[in-house]
């Protein structure tokens, strides 16, 4: 096999779900603040209480969780062969000291870091690496991360330390996916578990600096300090043992009282700060830190197996009839950046597609019109007897999100159009995703590659929104097939078009991940997916 370097510049150089995460943003989204500063001499010890709004639902680092809360736990249990910087989205080393690919992108090998040992006191080796993978496949749907492994044939334990993992087809992305929190490695006792066996935590065995002390659904994860962790990567701040004794992360479903919690200093971090409390917690002294998340942006994605929206002229008419800065402006703040296309602007091989989405409720009623809508009494269309009246799912973990659907539904109104808001928890809005029973969904995806794309819209992939088309379908696994990142940008731009042109989604706004802290708080950061980085570096100073 022939090889070269597979890293800084061959992947994404400049550059699993719902979730919210400030201080000073640029005007491209990207944060200004992504940590919280550190102080000369970190305090050994301490516990740390992190407020989160959903239950982390599956402590498996492969399954499929509640989005950001679940991988804001898991993250500090499992290590990444890979990692990727939040300072410059480049892959660099973590469980893997190097990697290389061949030229067709089909087969990729890691060398592993000596030393490394799980919370059970086995050793990493390339058998822990391909029974992790292996796992993944075998689990199927039940992982959220099988999506990375398109084409997989196998995965050798070349020798202790040395892993190739093949695919029979290209996975440029596949370096990338490594680095993700779902592709963690995991211990041979955790293997031998069955799969549905593991969400409580307790069979999870990982080589993260933190292990699990307790998990009581619903109300709080603990995790303790691992003795003798050394490998973390430098960009968190500390690559040896965590400073922090534990970690608790609480369980706290209402925006309000996880501010309340934390102002009145029962928490010491909160996550899924809600941008109406952004002003009031900074003028109060609590520091926020924020990043802006990539992937695919908040917007109307729609279930094209429904036979309303399985219209173009409908879909576009939409588009048109949706005042996403309006939107914006109401229920967020510039903070968020209004949706230009279906990927936000801190993705990689992101592109400009904001000319298909013009806010133009004329073009909006004469699509409607022309396609044969009309208006009935009440002002709702209808066509042959049926009423131009649309389902939407959603998810009701973020408040902007019901602001944001209730103007969406006035707007909509406006030109005819009914939608009926059919909201719930993540457990809910995923039943529904699978059954289909929707005709628009109101979701994002936060991941720092563009192959993001393929994981939402290919019919290869889960494809939720039922979505059959050939020339789609070419590009997304175009762009998996090329591991020059000039050329994979270009099909990425391609496949924004026609997403675009086709009104698949219709991007309303991007994500910004907010977090505060105590001021006592120190080194607490956010990943490259905008997500809770590890807590290594992470401390409590005795006063502000």
């Amino acid at each position: 096999m022939s090889t070269r370097p597979w890293g800084r510049t061959a992947l994404i150089g400049t550059a699993v779900f719902v979730g919210i995460a400030l201080s000073a943003c640029s005007a491209n989204g990207q944060s200004a603040t992504t940590a919280s500063p550190t102080a000369a001499t970190p305090v050994v010890g301490g516990d740390l209480t992190f407020s989160i709004a959903n239950d982390p639902i599956s402590l498996n680092p492969s399954g499929t969780g509640s989005g950001n809360d679940t991988l804001y736990v898991t993250r500090q249990l499992v290590d990444s062969l890979l990692y990727q910087n939040p300072k410059t989205n480049e892959l660099e080393p973590w469980l893997a000291t190097s990697w290389t690919a061949n030229a067709d992108a089909t087969a990729f090998t890691f060398v592993l870091r000596d030393g490394v040992t799980f919370s059970d006191g086995t050793p990493l080796t390339a058998a822990a690496v391909k029974a992790t993978f292996d796992d993944i496949v075998a689990a199927g749907p039940k992982s959220q991360a099988v999506s990375s492994f398109v084409g997989y044939r196998q995965t050798l334990a070349v020798d202790a330390h040395t892993v190739e993992v093949d695919f029979s087809t290209p996975n440029a992305a596949f370096p990338n996916s490594t680095a993700s929190v779902a592709l963690g490695i995991v211990g041979a006792s955790t293997i031998a578990t069955p799969y549905d066996d593991r969400a409580t935590g307790k069979a999870v065995v990982g080589t993260g600096p933190f292990v699990l002390a307790s998990y009581t659904k619903n109300v709080a994860t603990k995790l303790a300090k691992r003795t003798g962790y050394a490998w973390s990567p430098e960009a968190p701040g500390a690559t040896g043992e965590a400073y922090l004794d534990t970690v608790t992360f609480q369980v706290v479903p209402e925006p309000a009282v996880r501010t309340g919690s934390l102002t009145s200093g029962q928490v010491d971090v909160i996550g899924g700060v809600q941008p109406v409390d952004v002003d009031s917690i900074a003028a109060s002294g609590f520091p926020l830190i924020d990043r802006g998340n990539p992937g695919v942006s908040f917007g109307e994605y729609f279930n094209v197996s429904r036979p309303i929206v399985s219209d173009i002229a409908v879909r576009e008419a939409i588009a048109h009839a949706t005042n996403a800065a309006e939107i914006r402006d109401t229920a967020l703040n510039d903070t968020f950046a209004v949706g230009t296309s279906i990927l936000a602007k801190t993705t990689p091989g992101w592109a400009d597609e904001s000319s298909y989405f013009a806010f133009d409720t004329a073009k909006a009623s004469s699509l409607l019109d022309a396609a044969g809508w009309k208006a009935g009494a009440d002002g709702i269309r209808a066509k042959d007897g049926t009423r131009l009246s649309l389902v939407v799912n959603w998810i009701t973990n973020f408040g902007p999100n019901q602001t944001s659907l209730e103007l969406l539904q006035q707007q909509l109104k406006k030109v005819g159009i009914e939608i009926t808001l059919q909201g719930g928890d993540v457990p809910s809005f995923l039943e529904r995703q699978k059954s289909g029973d929707f005709d628009i969904s109101w979701q994002n995806l936060s991941r720092a590659d563009g192959d993001v794309l393929r994981t939402t819209f290919s019919s290869a992939a889960s494809n939720t929104l039922r979505i059959s088309d050939p020339t789609l379908e070419a590009l997304l696994q175009k762009q998996l097939a090329s591991g020059d990142a000039t050329a994979r940008n270009t099909v990425l731009a391609d496949i924004q078009k026609r997403i675009a042109e086709q009104y698949y989604q219709i991007p309303v706004h991007e994500l910004t991940s907010i977090i505060a802290e105590q001021p006592t708080v120190n080194g607490v950061s956010l990943g490259a997916d905008s997500r809770l980085d590890q807590l290594t570096a992470a401390w409590k100073s005795a006063t502000n």
